[in-house]
């Protein structure tokens, strides 16, 4: 089997291009159609754990469920996780091979590309159909030399490409006919079609609008694609999903006060609690404080701990949850969340930055050592209170202490993560324990709310149904297969 490959490279980050890709996997299984998802190089702290023992972009997650596949490190064969403004780490086919910075990584791309095209032919071997996510802008020139992420994949793969504009940023038309302007005329043949994404309002306003594009490109108009309300219900890669107000549920009984610190990391964890409708998570930025009505605050995990750590103690948000625990509150720390609540956090091999020693919040009698070890996988268990859960650990880091003979949880015979004495602070190296219906059951009863009836994973594939239905109508699915090769 050698699958048709189509790639959808976007104007900029944050267009659409995830998303789309999910729904476009969902309409085209519901087709018959055997499909799997790729993206070369993802840029995101918000990963998944693969059933080959490795870690790719929480997009990639989300595109092979639409496509009702197993996660696979070739899915996403590079990742680069931000450690600093101008560093990263570097995941080559779900094992990390180090930290790079910018400009450095710039010269190691070239040597990368083998890696890409190892997994694209693995993939292309095993499905129908093969669709490839870009990243960023189609149009970074400046970036053009050894890219592996656009049109230097989609050369280097003979994959034609569809662009994808949204309109809600302003400025679309420009956006797409001066993509053409600008790329050198290979890389502009590479691309056969166009979409506008996140219309809104009456899609004959735009008729005019759509003509131009495609007579100022002579690309394939492919379609409109109006605002898709739902995607809020899907788990977002993108920290830039973190940066509005959130959804704001003025009758909710209970509020989760969430600290939004610059390396947040897998913070899908807040997702379901999203979706029930008596819980307002109230994000709090450095400079805000913590209100002191919330029941619960919420330590997401984070990509580096010590910096955001130092973020939060700056920002005298620790201050805050130390009041919020003095009020009878409560303090869950996820991952690097649960390492802050510590006593100290050390990082004696500089895994993070140079190597230094912080102190926690002092609110578990725990201590972490950070380790060059990264603990990659999906676990069950139970936690201390008999209500079992599936999750999955991604962290590096051993914390031990006296709060660990309180353990938060059993997996298997071994006994994870720290609860203080008062049974009002917990930490856990696990996630995804919301997404769990019981135990998310069980956290909204310890705070004064009700049993909820949410099935989270049944809704999130009701949302990816309505999402191809969505594509189905108002796309040339047709034109996307004819395309395709």
């Amino acid at each position: 089997m050698t699958a048709r490959v189509l790639m959808f490279q976007g104007t900029g980050s944050d267009v659409g291009k995830s998303l789309m890709v999910a729904g476009l996997a969902r309409a085209f299984v519901k087709r018959g159609l055997s499909v799997l998802p790729f993206k070369p190089q993802n840029m995101s702290n918000n990963a998944a754990v693969t059933a080959d023992g490795g870690e790719i972009g929480r997009a990639q997650a989300l595109q092979a469920r639409a496509a009702g596949v197993p996660l696979s490190v070739h899915m996403n064969p590079v990742l680069l996780k931000p450690q600093s403004e101008t560093g990263a780490q570097v995941v080559v086919q779900g094992k990390v091979i180090g930290n790079a910075k910018a400009a450095d990584y710039q010269h190691m791309k070239a040597g990368l590309l083998t890696h890409v095209l190892e997994s694209f032919e693995h993939l292309k071997s095993q499905a129908d159909l093969v669709l490839v996510e870009g990243a960023g802008s189609a149009s970074e020139v400046n970036l053009r030399a050894n890219d592996i992420a656009n049109m230097g994949f989609a050369r280097a793969a003979d994959a034609p490409v569809i662009l994808i504009g949204d309109i809600d940023r302003g400025g679309v038309i420009a956006s797409l006919v001066g993509t053409k302007t600008v790329v050198e005329p290979a890389d502009a043949a590479m691309i056969e079609g166009f979409i506008v994404n996140r219309f809104r309002g009456d899609p004959t306003l735009f008729d005019n609008g759509m003509r131009i594009i495609a007579e100022g490109t002579g690309w394939r108009n492919i379609g409109l694609l109006p605002h898709f309300s739902d995607a809020r219900h899907l788990p977002a890669e993108d920290a830039l999903g973190l940066t509005g107000p959130g959804h704001q549920k003025p009758g909710a009984k209970i509020r989760i006060a969430v600290p939004i610190l610059p390396h947040i990391s897998n913070f899908d964890d807040l997702d379901p609690l999203d979706m029930e409708n008596d819980v307002e998570l109230i994000r709090v930025r450095p400079g805000d404080v913590i209100p002191g009505d919330c029941a619960l605050v919420l330590l997401c995990g984070s990509k580096s701990t010590i910096a955001d750590l130092e973020t939060l103690k700056k920002a005298g948000l620790d201050i805050d949850i130390k009041a919020h625990v003095r009020r009878g509150g409560h303090v869950l720390g996820l991952c690097g969340g649960y390492q802050m609540l510590g006593k100290t956090v050390s990082d004696p091999d500089g895994i993070e930055g140079p190597p230094s020693t912080l102190a926690g919040l002092g609110l578990l009698d725990v201590d972490t050592v950070l380790t060059g070890d990264k603990r990659l996988v999906s676990v069950t268990g139970q936690s201390s209170d008999g209500i079992s859960f599936s999750g999955y650990e991604m962290h590096v880091g051993v914390s031990s202490g006296a709060d660990c003979n309180r353990p938060f949880s059993s997996i298997g015979n071994h006994l994870e993560g720290a609860v203080s004495p008062d049974g009002r602070v917990f930490g856990t190296y696990v996630h995804g324990l919301f997404a769990d219906d019981g135990q998310r059951s069980a956290w909204l009863q310890r705070l004064g709310g009700t049993s909820s009836d949410l099935n989270y994973e049944q809704q999130i594939d009701m949302v990816l149904d309505r999402l191809a239905a969505h594509m189905e109508q108002h796309l040339d699915l047709d034109a996307l297969l004819a395309i395709a090769r």
